[in-house]
């Protein structure tokens, strides 16, 4: 059988993309269930969704499915009806983007995972069904007015840089693996505390309030869909959001923006920014904030060794890959999320802005 993915060029699928006349919705959803069969499930969903030109990011396990989706209106009610038809995922809800244009994955993913959310949680006796309190946005609101109850954002430290409700504990941490201990232990004396927590979609605020349950914190509470459904009750229903600036997504167009509060700053020139990017080389890709006057300047790069080599032919470039592998990573300017390089101070004593 051929082997179900897609292999074509990603620039001809952006482009594709880009020049398609076709209307789409971007949603996401989840749900935690036991499925017996996850790769055969996985090719039969790739099947489907492929002769529908469904784009997305999907990840199945046997603990469940996580799904980030672009989906064409034309068969918004034929994908509806055949998640129905499948018993694991009748009526589940549907979060949908506050940017609606759809313009948010090129091509479709769908991998078979140990976990739909890499956790690290390793104790036999954890019960990952036994969840918080879900609330509404009217609720988590009334909540957040309560001195008392304490905030979690149980996003990475990224995402949270952008984004936020005001008063939340946001962990330094790059993955949701990372984070659940640290929130636990900043937590630690306080079980009896009402505590509020959030993520994008939701689902990672499922696993993480049954997991503070296991722990041992008796109130523990998250918002119902994430932030992307509490943006949309709080447009339709005319609420204040208290939660302020952008919304970090994963997919092409990074961020969505909920209020026009900007809290973050440009990590090269440190002017008012919350415009997410990763870097044109290539083989560097940092995910970081640029303004309009650094992208200009910097060519879209994080540090002067990488417009360097994003300038190269690209003969010259896969060469420096191989040296990187090789020798080590000294030899290219490439820095991972977890080193948070301080691009202010390279430029500074590297490169000139003017």
């Amino acid at each position: 059988m051929a082997l179900l993915v897609n292999r074509e060029n990603k620039d001809v699928l952006k482009q594709r993309l880009k020049e398609e006349n076709i209307e789409r919705k971007t949603i996401s959803f989840y749900r935690y269930v036991s499925i017996t069969e996850p790769q055969q499930l996985r090719d039969e969903l790739f099947k489907t969704w492929s002769n529908w030109k469904c784009f997305g990011r999907i990840y199945i396990a046997k603990e469940g499915i996580n799904a980030q989706m672009s989906v064409p209106v034309q068969h918004w009610d034929e994908f509806v009806s055949y998640l129905n038809n499948i018993s694991y995922f009748k009526d589940v809800p549907f979060k949908h983007a506050v940017d609606g244009n759809g313009k948010s994955f090129y091509k479709l993913v769908i991998k078979v995972k140990e976990k739909v959310v890499a956790d690290g949680i390793t104790d036999p006796d954890f019960d990952p069904s036994k969840t918080g309190t879900y609330l509404n946005a009217v609720e988590f609101n009334k909540a957040l007015e309560d001195p008392n109850t304490i905030v979690v954002d149980m996003r990475n430290h990224y995402e949270s840089e952008v984004g936020k409700f005001d008063g939340a504990f946001t962990p330094d941490a790059d993955t949701f693996r990372e984070e659940l201990p640290l929130v636990i232990d900043h937590l630690q004396g306080q079980e009896d505390k009402k505590i509020l927590m959030y993520c994008t979609g939701g689902i990672r605020c499922e696993k993480a309030s049954a997991y503070f349950k296991h722990k041992g914190f008796k109130d523990v509470n998250h918002l119902q869909g994430g932030i992307i459904q509490y943006a949309k009750e709080v447009k339709e229903q005319g609420l204040e959001s208290k939660f302020k600036g952008m919304n970090f997504v994963f997919d092409e167009r990074i961020g969505e923006r909920i209020t026009d509060d900007v809290l973050s700053e440009c990590h090269q020139c440190g002017a008012p920014c919350d415009t997410h990017v990763n870097c044109k080389n290539d083989d560097c890709h940092l995910l970081f904030i640029q303004c309009a006057a650094c992208a200009e300047k910097m060519q879209g790069c994080c540090t002067p060794e990488c417009v360097t080599i994003a300038a190269l032919p690209i003969e010259e470039q896969r060469k420096l890959r191989k040296g990187r592998i090789k020798n080590g990573p000294e030899c290219l300017a490439v820095y991972k999320s977890r080193l948070r390089p301080n691009l202010k101070e390279i430029i500074k004593n590297n490169f000139t802005i003017k």
